[in-house]
């Protein structure tokens, strides 16, 4: 495979290292997506995938929703298919009736896939809570913590993207192949779910969750308690679209704790306005953006010198980010990992 200048550049922006090994690097990584594909277990038997095979869906083995087979009973061949009905808004209802299944499902997958649902806040009945994943049912002092922070808008904990859940499949949308591949890099990992906000009490209205008003309220009061409150030894985020701008009001809030704990903050295609000069200042060193461009995955996107550094994400749609910039994220997140530990180990030794 033929590099130009700008790859090169890129994968020496991403990693690090001798050109041998940078090059050996780039080679790999078309088979790293493949790699992580298929990670979900998908005999799901909960009432929400129940729901969906009444709209005559149901996920395959490889993670892809597929119409019913009324001969089988099993997942056919046929994909989803929007325009079931002669009117738009009766397609459009029926979509979000579909989709609405999709939540549930994602969290017994991601149950399914050994993680743990932490209800919050802690002192109000379950049913008033919200609640996050993580990959034990307690944090205590974990080495090495991956926090992953979803997008605004209908996506709960697990989500990338709802569209390519629905229209792809399983890998494509959730964050289900960070999780399998984080596990192998030695992190614990926490699941936000920022857009999870209110309950409805028993006269109908929907009530605020305490604490939890808004998806950076959330992402604060998760943060100071099993983020922060966990005592990790370092802390790596990797957050979506409107993911950024929480990221920032993280960064903001919990300033000293960002200087000293966390290593490295991957961004998809982030939804950001500036978090205030100190803010980006101190984020830019560790954090990059990984934009949607026609540019190949990895290349430097010229950014403003008030902006955090961009790099593109391999692919032009910004819902798809997520998913095509998953190997040079990890690299990326791996390099500034070695980069932090030296830094400790020197200042160790003064």
């Amino acid at each position: 495979m033929l590099l130009s200048s700008s790859s090169v550049k890129l994968t020496k922006f991403l990693a690090g290292g001798s050109a041998g090994s940078l090059l050996s690097k780039i080679s790999r990584k078309n088979n790293f997506i493949s790699k992580y594909l298929h990670l979900t277990t998908t005999t799901m038997s909960g009432e929400a995938t129940r729901k969906l095979r009444e709209f005559g869906y149901a996920f395959n083995k490889e993670g892809k929703l597929r119409k019913v087979d009324s001969s089988t009973g099993e997942p056919g061949n046929e994909p989803f298919q929007f325009d079931v009905y002669p009117d738009y808004g009766q397609n459009q209802r029926h979509y979000e009736e579909l989709a609405n299944c999709i939540p549930e499902i994602i969290y017994e997958l991601l149950e399914q896939n050994g993680m743990v649902r932490v209800y919050t806040p802690e002192n109000v009945p379950k049913e008033q809570a919200t609640f996050i994943f993580t990959s034990r049912e307690k944090l205590d002092k974990p080495k090495k913590l991956l926090v992953l922070i979803h997008g605004s808008g209908y996506v709960r904990a697990g989500q990338w993207a709802r569209s390519l859940i629905i229209n792809n499949s399983l890998d494509h949308g959730t964050v289900l192949p960070y999780i399998k591949k984080a596990r192998e890099l030695g992190y614990d990992i926490l699941v936000t779910n920022t857009n999870d906000n209110y309950r409805e009490s028993e006269d109908g209205t929907m009530k605020v969750i305490p604490g939890h008003n808004n998806p950076i309220n959330h992402a604060v009061t998760v943060w100071e308690k099993y983020v922060a409150g966990s005592s990790p030894e370092s802390v790596a985020i990797v957050a979506h679209s409107y993911g950024g701008s929480v990221t920032l009001a993280l960064a903001k809030q919990f300033e000293q704790f960002f200087k000293h704990k966390v290593f490295a903050v991957a961004l998809t295609d982030s939804a950001h306005f500036s978090g205030g000069h100190s803010v980006v200042k101190n984020l830019r060193p560790i954090t990059r953006n990984f934009v949607s461009s026609d540019k190949p995955l990895g290349t430097v996107i010229k950014t403003p010198s008030d902006d955090l550094p961009q790099v593109s994400a391999g692919h032009t749609k910004h819902e798809w980010t997520s998913y095509s910039a998953m190997s040079a994220v990890f690299e990326f997140i791996e390099q500034r990992y070695e980069e932090f530990l030296a830094s400790s180990k020197s200042k160790t030794e003064l």
